[in-house]
Formats: C-alpha cells, sequence, structure tokens
C-alpha cells in the first residue's frame, strides 16, 4: 500500500512539474517592434519593423556584416505599404506591400525593396523576388544611435525620406508622390455639394501655384459674413496680395487683427499682424 501510494504522489509531482515547464509565460522580446503610419499628401505609408539595441557590440563590418544581404534590424524583414503608386529614387513603384532589404556597405549601401514581404531573416533571400534595387551612400553620425531607427524625415505634402540609423552610420532614401489630378477631381466634386470647401481649396491652390483667380473667388465666398473668424481674413490676406491686390489683402489683414484681439486669440493677431507686414 506504501509503495501505491508513493508512485501516486511521484506521478502527480511529475505531472504537476510538466505543467508548470510547458506554461506559457509572456515575456518582452529582445528587440521591439514599431509601426509607423506616415501621411503623404492625402495617403498613408505604413511601415513595420523590429528594433535591436546595440548593446555595446561592433555594428556595421562586424554584427552587421559588409556586402552581405541584411534583413535590416531584428527577426521578420521590415514591411513598406503603399497606398498608392509613388517613386523611390525616381523609380516607380506600384501600391502595395513590399519587404526591404539591405546590403551595407563602408562608403555605400544597396536598397532592396523585395515582392516577397513574408521572410524571417535574410536567410531565404531571393534576388529574382527583387522590386527595386539602388544605391545610396551612408552619412556618419557624431553621437551612436543605441536602437536600430526607421524614420520618416523631411516630410512634406509631395515627399518624405525614409532614413535608417544604427551605431554611427545613417542612410536615407526619397519617396515622392503627385496626387495633384486626384485632389483637384476632388475638390471640383466638392464644390458641387451643399458644403463647398472654399477655405481648403483656396489654400490647395494657393500653395501650389494654381489658378489665383479661382482662388480669390473661393476664398471671398468663404469670407462672406465673416464676423469671427480671424483664420479667414489672413488666408485672405495672403492670397489677395499674392494675387496683387494690395489694397485689399491689406484690409483683410487689418480686419483679422481686429476680430482676434476682439477674440483675445494671440496667434492670430501676430499671424495676421505678419501677413500685413509682409504685403509691399
Amino acid at each position: 500500500m506504501k509503495k501505491v501510494i508513493l508512485s501516486i504522489a511521484t506521478a502527480t509531482l511529475l505531472f504537476l512539474g510538466t505543467g508548470i515547464s510547458n506554461a506559457q509565460v509572456k515575456l518582452p522580446p529582445t528587440s521591439s517592434s514599431q509601426t509607423i503610419t506616415q501621411g503623404l499628401g492625402i495617403k498613408d505609408i505604413v511601415l513595420t519593423y523590429q528594433r535591436p539595441n546595440k548593446n555595446n557590440r561592433a555594428v556595421f563590418g562586424s554584427l552587421v556584416p559588409y556586402g552581405e544581404v541584411w534583413r535590416t534590424g531584428a527577426n521578420n524583414i521590415p514591411s513598406i505599404t503603399f497606398a498608392e503608386e509613388v517613386s523611390i529614387e525616381g523609380n516607380k513603384v506600384p501600391a502595395g506591400t513590399y519587404g526591404l532589404f539591405t546590403i551595407p556597405h563602408k562608403n555605400e549601401w544597396t536598397i532592396i525593396l523585395s515582392k516577397n514581404v513574408k521572410q524571417w531573416g535574410a536567410y531565404q533571400y531571393n534576388k529574382s523576388e527583387d522590386l527595386l534595387r539602388f544605391n545610396v551612400k551612408p552619412q556618419t553620425l557624431a553621437e551612436n544611435v543605441e536602437t536600430f531607427t526607421i524614420a520618416f524625415e523631411d516630410v512634406t505634402t509631395k515627399s518624405t525620406k525614409v532614413t535608417l540609423a544604427w551605431e554611427k552610420t545613417k542612410v536615407g532614401f526619397n519617396i515622392t508622390t503627385d496626387q495633384s489630378k486626384e485632389i483637384l477631381s476632388n475638390i471640383d466634386q466638392a464644390m458641387l455639394g451643399e458644403n463647398k470647401p472654399y477655405l481648403h481649396a483656396a489654400q490647395y491652390y494657393l500653395n501650389n501655384d494654381l489658378d489665383l483667380k479661382k482662388a480669390v473667388e473661393w476664398i471671398k465666398k468663404g469670407d462672406e459674413g465673416n464676423t469671427s473668424a480671424p483664420h479667414l481674413k489672413y488666408w485672405k490676406a495672403k492670397i489677395l496680395d499674392k494675387a496683387g491686390d494690395k489694397a485689399g489683402a491689406r484690409q483683410a489683414a487689418k480686419e483679422g487683427i481686429e476680430m482676434a484681439t476682439k477674440l483675445n486669440n494671440p496667434e492670430y493677431i501676430k499671424m495676421n499682424t505678419e501677413a500685413l507686414k509682409a504685403i509691399k
């Protein structure tokens, strides 16, 4: 009987021990994951990548060998999604999701956009799956970057720069887009509706050197009856000034200052004052 009891107890302990060893424990990953959504004009770019740390290691030329295809981070290769066709360093890239590989060299890097985004590491890299390859020059940084970082810099309505930085090395490539046809079509369509986007349409025409007569017409309509919107007066002053109506521009800026003062709005007191000073 004692032997039976002992056997049962031993089996129970073994079962419990096995259960504990197989339990799922949530632990922080060694390399963190980051997803960035960057607006470019009226569309988005979405980038997901893994971020290893330097951890006192020599990186380029050692941890990351020169002349070999690199996964560009840790674990899965980065994925980058374009909602529409873009140009990367002058090369057309259709809308879609792509994988990002690189080949670092001391004085030049190769950037690779792959049609196969679902890859862990660069072990299964296949050159035949390349969509695009181009070379860029690396830049030496004054300070160490501890955590591998991909970022969008110098963002405008038509372009941005993707930069990769780690250790004391930084490389980047340019992305541009031309959405003018779609935007102008959207404006024309919106102008047929009840809530006409006079201000935003006039701003777009001003900022993109388009038909100033239309911009003047729209900002004047948007400003009709305005008694408490100094931002409209500010844009009216800028548009009329560019269109050559200096007297109208000065009047709009002065009205904007007066409105903003009554509303205790220091931001548009300042902006309308600056607009007034800029009118020559």
